[in-house]
Formats: structure tokens, sequence, C-alpha cells
């Protein structure tokens, strides 16, 4: 419309301004229902990226979904690595009704802590949380039994094994620890002083719950064969963790006597003792569990010897 009005010289003003005030309308009118669509675009893409975020995530390694994939472990490590003065903290470890260890931390002098074992507080935990106790009644006295250095924590932290009581000073009836002490302190038992060496088998798995270490989501490894006391990293899947578990146990005190892989992948073992009493069976539950979520891993036991 400009180019007419440019060289048509024979119409006058007043007859040429209508052709180009419509065409400018139009065009103001296109441009606006563009914006408009524009904008209502804006406005729905972030829940339809929110959507297939949320199916990307269905997908998505299980490390990403657990968050570990956007946490900064050099952030944590700066936390950790700040002085905690004349405190130190304590990691009490209990057993719940499933025979699974627990565990929750409190805050001890230095001084207390680097004591004898019977100088620890007693705490309580809930227990109608882990199928001890019922919930109008739920609180569980925990007492310390023994003390290992924290291989997590390192410094003066420490671990803390811990018996299961009511608040009458009654073992609970999934406390099997407080029977077995009552066998070790008697008769010959304790004047014989008898030794003890435990072998723990255990699988790591996947956070999925299904999947073990080095199979295939799925499906099968190959034949077993290849694995047991095997070296490679298409037959020792998992040495990671059992070579942290091991410096862990030392660095504890735990007298850990050795370690193998098993002949299927993903299984291993570590061997407790020669150890006196009771004593075998609180380093056996200590700090494997923990040494697994270290790698993001599940373990499962399969059974002591």
């Amino acid at each position: 419309p400009l180019q007419n009005l440019s060289h048509d010289h024979e119409q006058t003003p007043v007859q040429r301004r209508p052709t180009f005030t419509t065409s400018f309308a139009l065009t103001t009118m296109k441009l606006a229902i563009a914006l408009l669509i524009a904008s209502a675009h804006a406005l729905v893409a972030p829940s339809r990226r929110q959507h297939q975020g949320t199916a990307l995530r269905a997908t998505a390694p299980l490390s990403q979904q657990t968050g570990f994939s956007s946490m900064d472990t050099a952030v944590l490590d700066r936390y950790m690595s700040l002085d905690t003065g004349d405190n130190v903290q304590a990691e009490y470890v209990f057993v719940d009704a499933d025979r699974t260890a627990r565990s929750k931390c409190r805050t001890l002098p230095k001084a207390k802590a680097k004591g004898a074992v019977t100088s620890l507080p007693k705490w309580t935990y809930d227990g109608s949380s882990t199928g001890q106790a019922p919930g109008d009644d739920s609180e569980v006295i925990i007492v310390p039994r023994a003390v290992y250095k924290d291989p997590f924590r390192g410094g003066d932290h420490i671990l803390v094994l811990c018996d299961t009581e009511d608040p009458e000073g009654n073992p609970l009836p999934t406390n099997s620890r407080a029977p077995a002490v009552v066998k070790f302190d008697a008769g010959d038992a304790k004047k014989q002083q008898p030794w003890y060496g435990l072998e723990q088998e255990y699988t790591l798995f996947n956070l999925d719950g299904t999947t073990p270490l080095g199979w295939p989501v799925g499906g099968f490894p190959k034949p077993q064969g290849p694995y047991y006391c095997g070296a490679g990293a298409d037959k020792s899947f998992g040495r990671a963790v059992s070579e942290a578990h091991y410096r862990a146990c030392l660095y504890a005190g735990l007298t850990v006597s050795g370690t193998n892989a098993e002949v299927m992948p993903g299984q291993w073992e570590y061997q407790i003792g020669p150890v006196v009493g009771i004593d075998a069976a609180d380093q056996l539950t200590m700090l494997l569990p923990r040494a697994n979520s270290t790698f993001r891993l599940a373990s499962r036991s399969l059974w002591v010897t």
C-alpha cells in the first residue's frame, strides 16, 4: 500500500487513507495475535516441560532420582572437616525388629567419649517406628555396650553399639543379644573364654532393590565359575565396597580377619575373629550398611557361619 501511495498522484489523500489504515490495522492485529499465542505458549510450556521432566525421571538412572547427581561431595567435605571443639558426635547403633541395624547421632563431651562404655549415657528412640513398641507407649531405651572409632567421620568421633530395653530395664523381645550375654557369662563359658570366628556373606544390590551388582537389569549374568575370588572388572563387581568396608573395619578396631568375592556376581563375604564371646557378634553388626550407603548401594546378608 505504501508503494501505491507514492505513485498514484491522481488520487486524493482522502481516497488513499482507508487502504493504508486497513492494511496497517490488519498487520497490527496479526502481530497482536502472534504475541498472544506466544504468551499462551510461554504459560503452558513450563507445565509441559515439568511433565516431560517427570517422564524422564521415571526412566533416569537411580542416582539421579535420589538427587545424588546434583550433590557436590566437596561441599559436604568442607563441613565434615570443621573442628567440633570439645565435643564429638556419637552414633548410637541399635537393632530393630527385623534384625537390621539402625542408628541415631548425639553430641557428647570429648572426655566422656574417651572413657569406658559404662560412662556413656543411655538414650531413647521411638519404637513404634521400628516395629518394637506400640504407638501409645513407644519409648525404647538404648544402652551402650561397645564403643568403636568412627571411620566415616574420623577424628575422635565414635560408634556406640547399644542394647534395646523397655523403660523398666527389661530387654525387648527382639533383643537377642541380652540372653546371649547371659549364656556367655555363665559357668564354663565365662571360665574357658571360648573363641569365635564368624563369616558373613552378603550380596550388593542396586537401589532398585532387585538387581544385584554386576547383573543386567531384568536378566542373568554369565554362569558362575570365574567370580569366586576372582579379579577383574568383569568378575569382581563391588570390590570398591569390599575394600572400603575392610579398611573401615580395621580403622574402627574390629577384628576383621579376611574377605573375598563369592560365587555370584555382586556377592562377597568377610570374616570376624577369632574373638572372645559376645564381641564377635557385636563386631559383625557394625559398619557394613553404612559403607554400602556411601556407594549408593544396598546389601542383603545371606547367612552367618
